[in-house]
C-alpha cells in the first residue's frame, strides 16, 4: 500500500509517501522558523497562512520525487491532531479533500503516535513491547507500548512540556526561536560547577515530570548574575532537564521490566540528553532507539507511516473530518 502522508499540525509543512513493500518513497519538509523568528515563538494565524501557500506544491513535489502520480497512491493519512487547529484543518482538508476525489480511503493520525512509531522506520526498528519518552514541543511523557494503538501512559508533565520549557528558558536568555537548539548550543559553553539547578519531582515517587520551576529558577538566577551568566545558566539547566528524563526513564524501565527504550520528538535530538541515555542503556542493559535527526522534529515520513499501519488494519476516516487540540494518547483502537 502507498500511502501520502501529511503533516500540518504547527509550523512546518511535511508531505512523505510510504510504501508498505518498499519503505520510504520520498519525504520533504519545509520549516516556518524564519517565519515566527520574529515573534519570539508560533502564531498561529501565520502558521495556517504558510501552510495553505505551501502544501499543494509540496505535495506535487513530492509525489514527483517518488516517481509517481496521484492516481497511484492507494491513501492519503493527515494530522488530525493534537495541535494547532487552524494549521491541523489545512492538512485534513487538503488530505480529506484529495483522498475523496481520488476514491481512496484516508485516516487521522494522531500526531504524538506518528513520533513513537517514527524509530519503526529505521533499518534496525525496535521490537514491541517497549518504553516510549515522547518530548515533543508541547508533550512530555513516558509510555509502555505493546503493539500499535496499545498505549498506557506511565507519566506525562504536569505543567510545561520539556520543549516548551527550552523555548521560554531560550526566551529569557534572548536566544531568539526555535530556542531549543540554540540553547543546547550555548550550554556547550557553559561552566557546569558554576549553577546547580533543582531536579524537579525526583523526590517523590511516579513518573510525572513538572518544568515550569525550573523556568522560573533560570530567571532568578539570571536576575541575580546578569546576562553575561548565560551559557552557564544554559548548562545548568540543560544538565537539570536532562538528569531528571534520565533518571524517570531509568524509573520506568525498571518499573515495567521492559529493555527497549524508544526516544521521539523534537527533544530526542538533544546530544547532551542522547550521551546519558546512551550511559544509562548500558548501565542498565537497555538498547534506546532514536528516529533518524531529521525525522525527530515534525515531518511526513512519520504520518505516512504510523496511517499506512492504521489503513492496513482496514481504518478509515470518513467523507466528514474534523481535527482535535487535545487528543490523549490512550485513546486510540489497538490494531
Amino acid at each position: 500500500m502507498r500511502v501520502l502522508g501529511i503533516e500540518t499540525s504547527c509550523d512546518e509543512t511535511g508531505v512523505a509517501v510510504f510504501d508498505s513493500k518498499q519503505g520510504l518513497l520520498a519525504d520533504i519538509l519545509h520549516s516556518q522558523a524564519k517565519l515566527h523568528a520574529g515573534y519570539g515563538g508560533v502564531v498561529p494565524e501565520l502558521a495556517s497562512r504558510d501552510h495553505i501557500r505551501k502544501l499543494l506544491p509540496l505535495l506535487r513535489k513530492v509525489l514527483n520525487q517518488a516517481g509517481l502520480n496521484k492516481e497511484d497512491i492507494d491513501g492519503v493519512a493527515y494530522t488530525g491532531g493534537p495541535g494547532l487547529i487552524g494549521a491541523l484543518l489545512v492538512g485534513a482538508a487538503v488530505g480529506r479533500s484529495l483522498a475523496w476525489a481520488l476514491g481512496k480511503p484516508a485516516i487521522a493520525v494522531h500526531h504524538m503516535e506518528g513520533h513513537l512509531l517514527s524509530p519503526l522506520l529505521e533499518p534496525n526498528p525496535p521490537g514491541f513491547p517497549f518504553c516510549a519518552l515522547l518530548i515533543s514541543g508541547g508533550h512530555t511523557m513516558l509510555v509502555t507500548v505493546n503493539r500499535i494503538g496499545a498505549y498506557r501512559i506511565l507519566g506525562e508533565s504536569l505543567d510545561d512540556a520539556v520543549g516548551e520549557a527550552f523555548d521560554k528558558t531560550a526566551k529569557l536568555l534572548q536566544l531568539g526561536y526555535p530556542g531549543g537548539p540554540a540553547l543546547a548550543k550555548l550550554a556547550e559553553q557553559g561552566n557546569p560547577d558554576r549553577f546547580y539547578f533543582p531536579r524537579p519531582m525526583l523526590d517523590r515517587p511516579g513518573l510525572n515530570f513538572s518544568f515550569s520551576g525550573l523556568k522560573t529558577y533560570a530567571l532568578n538566577t539570571l536576575h541575580k548574575n546578569g546576562s553575561e551568566a548565560a551559557a552557564d545558566i544554559a548548562r545548568a539547566f540543560q544538565d537539570a532537564v536532562v538528569d531528571t528524563l534520565t533518571v524517570k526513564c531509568r524509573r520506568a524501565l525498571q518499573q515495567t521490566g521492559l529493555n527497549r527504550l524508544v526516544v521521539a520528538g523534537g527533544v530526542s535530538a538533544n546530544q547532551a540528553l542522547r550521551q546519558r541515555l546512551k550511559a544509562m542503556g548500558t548501565q542498565e542493559n537497555v538498547q534506546v532507539y532514536y528516529p533518524r535527526l531529521a525525522f525527530c522534529t515534525d515531518n511526513g515520513a512519520m504520518i505516512a507511516f504510523a496511517g499506512c499501519q492504521r489503513l492496513l488494519a482496514g481504518e478509515q476516516t470518513n467523507s466528514g473530518f474534523s481535527v482535535r487540540a487535545r487528543w490523549p494518547l490512550d485513546t486510540l483502537p489497538e490494531i
